[in-house]
């Protein structure tokens, strides 16, 4: 009778002992995002270009494919770099010429409704519309594992990347993309600020 009490006992005991910490000591210890290192390491972002970083908060890599997110951060980042020097230059006396009659007195702002009347944003609609299908075809194709890197459509007539060794290959690819980062931040912020004063360059 008193092995069975002490039997019950220790069962009762053993219930209620702490569960083994193992899975939260893993988890802890983890490899952690330099960038913000309260979170886990995004383990998709290896291998690619900026992977020292780790930036992915919102765990986009965890599922849409870092090819298409990296061809998409490369488009739009090139896109904001001429973006950005095309809004300003008309505004500090940068002009076409000979410059159309229909242009004079236009700001980079009040261009876009004169253009929409004139159809000159139809044509840009259109030749943009054009470059973004065969584009499409050439990410559906890397996607599919023709092997081709992302935002790379053999386009270098300066010859920036001719001759490079690997490592100075991803400086200038990382340095493209810290620019295109830049861009899409100052575009943004000179459209707006562009916007609000109505004003003349700097804007302000």
């Amino acid at each position: 009778m008193t092995t069975i009490i002490l039997a019950s006992l220790l069962a009762s005991a053993v219930a209620f002992a702490p569960a083994p910490q193992t899975g939260r000591t893993s988890a802890l210890s983890a490899e952690k995002s330099p960038a913000l290192p309260f979170l886990p390491f995004p383990e998709n972002l290896k291998g690619y270009v900026g992977d020292d970083a780790a930036f992915d908060p919102f765990r986009f890599s965890d599922f849409v494919p870092v090819d298409f997110l990296r061809e998409a951060e490369l488009k739009h980042g090139r896109i904001c770099m001429l973006a950005y020097v095309g809004f300003v230059a008309p505004d500090i006396g940068f002009h076409i010429y000979p410059f159309p009659e229909a242009y004079e007195g236009l700001t980079s702002v009040t261009a876009h409704d004169a253009l929409v009347e004139q159809g000159g944003m139809g044509q840009i609609f259109l030749w943009i519309s054009i470059a973004e299908t065969i584009s499409l075809v050439a990410v559906m194709q890397m996607l599919a594992g023709s092997g081709r890197a992302p935002g790379d459509f053999g386009f270098d007539p300066l010859n920036f990347m001719k001759d490079k060794t690997d490592e100075e290959k991803k400086e200038m690819q990382m340095r493209e993309i810290a620019n295109g980062r830049l861009a899409m931040m100052a575009f943004s912020g000179v459209i707006t600020q562009a916007v609000l004063t109505q004003g003349p360059f700097p804007y302000v």
